[in-house]
């Protein structure tokens, strides 16, 4: 009989603005939105006071302004964010060692295994919303079911500070009336041509069979199909095992200068490339992401001479990567992302003759890393680097 599994989504709540309103207690209760003012100005993240005038993360900040024109807008602070995100997965951590980052605020848990040691996944789950509010001083949602599809669509229901159990007998009840939106995959342009067939919920999916499903949209009509009985095998990946590693991060208002881009890349490496080291893994090649004002988004990699997990080797790639593409086609970016790819865990192949300048790079990464496990993420960085 196949193991049932104890799945765990940790969801922060409004997670910028919550902590705009922890650090400034003028504006708790008030509707806040994280973001740039400016005629380019893009909403990062909005109070739940806010979301009740319809206002929500990725929206022009103008329009969010007419919906709720006496909304408190900041700017943000990212390194106070990742300060706190930080906390929030060492606190993860104590509970299980598959913790999988999915941004900076929401991670899955893979609890399997541990419950005759620590107890059961639903009193666990209530044990991690009181450390998170007596730690953090902040509230998250949290998803319990057998895997991370339904952890998700669970920890999403009862938002904010909601517990929601999702059990292999509730899953069809609960899956058949929500809308289609609600299965990974189905965004606004494939909903809408499902409707045109009569299909609006879950339960409709289930009802036209996978066949019909797969005539239209091939594999992806097999994945939504599965989604739609509450079906998803894919594991819980923490860092130490997983393929790659990397980091993201949407701006406010597009980056028209290179600079600033640069700046803010290289404070991803170095997140990354710690992140890297930590679990004793090495990039074999390194992949940026841009995204423009338009949301075209377009992906560049470079594989190294060498697997590496210097922060240097890895700045050297990644800058690579970006000068190359702005040389040739710059425009305002919107998100840049980077990760370390391919990764191994294999020794590193001894040289005949030691490379001073590398040896010197790995002695100052190790001393980074240890001052920051010390003293927080953002306590030493190089000099150029921008936390965003």
């Amino acid at each position: 009989m196949p193991t049932i599994r104890s799945i765990l989504h940790v969801d922060m709540d409004a997670f910028f603005a919550s902590v705009e309103q922890l650090d400034h207690p003028a504006i708790r209760g008030k509707p806040v939105l994280v973001g740039h003012d400016g005629p380019r100005g893009v909403v990062a993240a909005a109070s739940y006071e806010a979301r009740k005038f319809q206002c929500h993360s990725a929206q022009p900040m103008s329009q969010a302004k007419r919906l709720c024109p006496h909304a408190i807008i900041m700017p943000g602070r990212f390194e106070r964010y990742r300060e706190l995100s930080s906390k929030l997965f060492d606190l993860l951590g104590d509970f299980s060692p598959l913790v999988e980052p999915i941004s900076i605020d929401e991670a899955f848990v893979d609890l399997t295994g541990t419950e005759r040691l620590l107890g059961e996944a639903p009193n666990l789950a209530r044990h991690i919303k009181q450390r998170v509010r007596d730690e953090l001083q902040l509230t998250a949602s949290i998803g319990v079911a057998p895997n991370k599809f339904l952890a998700k669509l669970a920890s999403d229901l009862q938002k904010p500070n909601g517990l929601t159990i999702i059990d292999n007998d509730a899953i069809d009840r609960i899956l058949p009336p929500l809308p289609l939106t609600r299965i990974w995959g189905i965004g606004p342009k494939t909903a809408r041509e499902l409707e045109r067939s009569g299909l609006r919920t879950i339960g409709d999916l289930r009802r036209v069979g996978s066949n019909w499903l797969r005539e239209r949209f091939g594999d992806a009509g097999e994945h939504y199909f599965r989604l739609a009985h509450g079906q998803d095998s894919r594991e819980v990946t923490p860092d130490s095992a997983a393929k790659s590693i990397g980091q993201e991060q949407t701006f406010g208002v597009d980056l028209i200068s290179l600079e600033e881009i640069r700046s803010v890349l290289l404070g991803q490496v170095e997140h990354v490339s710690a992140r890297v080291r930590r679990h004793g893994r090495r990039a074999s090649a390194v992949q940026l992401k841009i995204r423009f004002g338009d949301f075209q988004t377009i992906t560049r990699s470079q594989t190294l001479a060498e697997p590496s997990d210097s922060t240097a080797e890895l700045w050297i790639a990644a800058r690579s990567i970006l000068e190359t593409w702005a040389q040739k086609s710059f425009s305002p970016v919107r998100l840049i992302g980077m990760q370390a790819t391919n990764l191994t865990d294999e020794p590193r192949q001894e040289k005949l003759f030691t490379d001073a300048v590398a040896e010197k790079q790995r002695k100052l990464d190790r001393a980074v890393d240890a001052i920051n496990r010390r003293m927080g993420n953002d306590s030493v960085r190089r000099g150029g680097s921008k936390r965003e």
